[in-house]
């Protein structure tokens, strides 16, 4: 019995590993296909794997790392051969999300995103903190082998921070809502009424933001903040996503919004644009759930008080806590 069970942990963990080198491969490579080439180097808008990969290392444990270099590995070796730039380059896409984990579980982050601390936490070390491991390194790289001009280092190394940053923004919070997500109970029709809403709206409002060639970039952030405040993270991020995600196409195909700009001009405002909309919705989502938290602590500390007033003075009557009618006194 005991050799079965220390047979079954260490495939068990390999099969954690094979299984998230498979995730991160299969986001790569849809990653890639929106790509754009910057002073050579080939960079994404939007880099999904960083953000599956910090996320899993939250959820399956650092020692699921393995996974990680593997999954970028196989990516690599789908657009260029193998060289020593390739493993330097699956280094640092490797270390980058493994720093981010150490930093967030340094200031106590929480996958809840529960408390405004939790999002400037994300933001700050888990994205742009974390992520200027992969973007120096790949970057240094690419120089050194002669595959990056001098002069597009600086171009390069920012197309790659900003993309593996966004991926964490836009990805991550996205699986840390779905692993609290549970089958729904005694929930009222107008709630999947308006749920269903949310999505309909966000669909239509992303096309036109994103297609028409008039600045209507800015409709989205309405959706964004409706869905903040009455969702929270499970609701905000899959609509940032679907911005993200479309906004991108429209950049790179030069469309829309994005018609008649330069590379660097789309970029920049692509950008822009998915920065902007992943902040608004993950600070916005832990303000709003950090408020629910702290209410639902007053109401439970008020009850219990009329618990012990009620014990203390059997013979009177207490107020009831929370009032019938909803309102407070």
């Amino acid at each position: 019995m005991v050799r079965t069970e220390e047979f079954r942990r260490p495939a068990a963990a390999a099969l954690r590993i094979l299984g998230l080198a498979a995730v991160y491969y299969a986001a790569g490579r849809i990653g890639l296909l929106e790509q754009v080439v910057i002073a050579g180097a080939v960079v994404t808008p939007l880099w999904p794997p960083t953000g599956i990969a910090l996320a899993s290392l939250f959820i399956l444990g650092l020692r699921t790392w393995p996974g990680i270099a593997l999954g970028t590995m196989l990516v690599i070796l789908t657009i260029s051969s193998l060289a020593v730039s390739s493993l330097l380059i699956m280094l640092g896409n490797t270390l980058a999300p493994v720093c981010s984990y150490l930093l967030l579980r340094k200031v106590g982050f929480r996958m809840e995103l529960d408390r405004l601390r939790d999002g400037v936490a994300l933001v700050a070390l888990g994205a742009f903190g974390g992520m200027l491991v992969s973007s120096t390194v790949a970057s240094v790289t690419l120089m050194v082998s002669g595959r990056l001009p001098a002069s597009g280092f600086w171009p390069a190394w920012a197309a790659w921070w900003v993309g593996d940053a966004m991926g964490v923004l836009v990805v991550a919070p996205l699986l840390f809502a779905l692993r609290t997500v549970r089958w729904p109970r005694a929930i009222r029709i107008y709630r999947w009424a308006e749920g269903a809403a949310l999505l309909v709206s966000a669909v239509a409002v992303s096309l036109v933001a994103t297609r028409t060639p008039l600045a209507l970039l800015f409709l989205v952030f309405p959706l964004i903040v409706w869905a903040a405040l009455r969702f929270q993270l499970l609701g905000a991020a899959p609509v940032v996503l679907l911005v993200s995600v479309m906004a991108i196409v429209a950049a790179t195909r030069r469309i829309g919004a994005f018609e008649g700009q330069s590379l660097l001009q789309a970029m920049v405002n692509l950008q822009a644009l998915n920065g902007s909309a992943a902040l608004t919705a993950l600070l916005l989502s832990a303000i709003v759930t950090e408020q629910k938290t702290v209410r639902q602590k007053i109401e439970q500390a008020c009850e219990e008080l009329t618990e012990v007033v009620e014990r203390l003075a059997p013979g009177e009557r207490t107020p009831r806590w929370p009032p019938a009618d909803g309102r407070s006194r």
